[in-house]
């Protein structure tokens, strides 16, 4: 499980890159699309995911925020999926 822990702090840790303007929106959807499945979540957690990816995927057409279109609002979202994500993983990262 800690491999899974490892993931999920990787993939915030893109999140905050992303939100730093030190990753484009693409990228961080390619790598979280790539990490996901190698969390063991219930499977509305990938449905979720998915949908949230897309938007920030489709939005990242747009060079600025729009009244449709808030990428720091679907930034928030993909943290708060991660922060539930976390809570759902057995065990906690270093312990035994």
């Amino acid at each position: 499980m800690a491999d899974a822990h490892a993931t999920l702090l990787q993939m915030k840790a893109d999140l905050d890159q992303c939100g730093q303007g030190r990753m484009t929106a693409t990228a961080l959807g390619r790598r979280w699309r790539e990490a996901a499945p190698a969390l063991p979540l219930p499977p509305r957690f990938g449905q979720v995911l998915g949908g949230l990816l897309d938007r920030l995927e489709a939005g990242a057409l747009f060079s600025e925020e729009s009244c449709s279109f808030s990428q720091q609002d679907l930034l928030d979202s993909l943290r708060l999926w991660a922060d539930l994500a976390a809570a759902q993983l057995p065990g906690r990262p270093g312990l035994t």
